[in-house]
């Protein structure tokens, strides 16, 4: 793989053709992309799941109901058991990929313990699962126009409703989705 076709810190906003459950309609932030394949985080899909429950589940509290609150994603259907924790920042936890200089993803457990006790990092989405690709398949699916591809930005993670990041994430290229059609063209 070449640099050109590196899309880690991009955005993957699925088109309005791709039928695939687990990703129509989605934007998915990839944290990583090289060789071996790519691992992203789905950022537009919120479970009916709490923080709270997750912190529950680990034995630890917290007094923040804002916290308590936060809304949980379902990040993809790989691992659906594990917890991704995406935030900016750039501290490191036990178990942290630094995707760039101010955005990680980890997966240990201190960094719940630290958002709940008020000591974490300012902004996080929180998801359980994640996406990934073997070598060369996201680059088949992009060549097969399953996806749009750009790079991220920050507040649309962060600071958006989840209902506008699909959307959004396609206004940074440019491209309204609700002017694509889903149906493939055939010369």
């Amino acid at each position: 793989m070449d640099v050109q076709t590196d899309l880690t810190n991009h955005f993957l906003i699925a088109m309005p053709g791709l039928k695939d459950s687990n990703f129509s309609r989605t934007v998915t932030y990839i944290c990583e992309h090289n060789a071996q394949g790519a691992m992203g985080i789905v950022i537009n899909r919120p479970l009916e799941l709490k923080l709270e429950d997750v912190l529950t589940q680990l034995d630890i509290t917290t007094d923040s109901a804002e916290v308590a609150q936060q809304t949980v994603y379902a990040g993809g259907p790989v691992q659906t058991d594990r917890g991704f924790v995406v935030h900016t920042g750039g501290q490191a936890w036990d178990s942290t990929l630094k995707v760039t200089d101010e955005i990680g993803v980890t997966t240990s457990r201190d960094i719940l313990a630290a958002v709940a006790s008020g000591k974490g990092p300012v902004n996080y989405l929180v998801a359980l699962g994640y996406a990934g690709w073997g070598s060369g398949q996201l680059e088949d699916e992009l060549s097969a126009n399953a996806w749009l591809s750009g790079p991220a930005d920050e507040q649309i993670i962060f600071d958006l409703p989840a209902e506008q990041r699909w959307q959004a994430a396609a206004s940074l290229l440019g491209v309204d989705l609700n002017l694509l059609s889903g149906d493939a063209g055939h010369a």
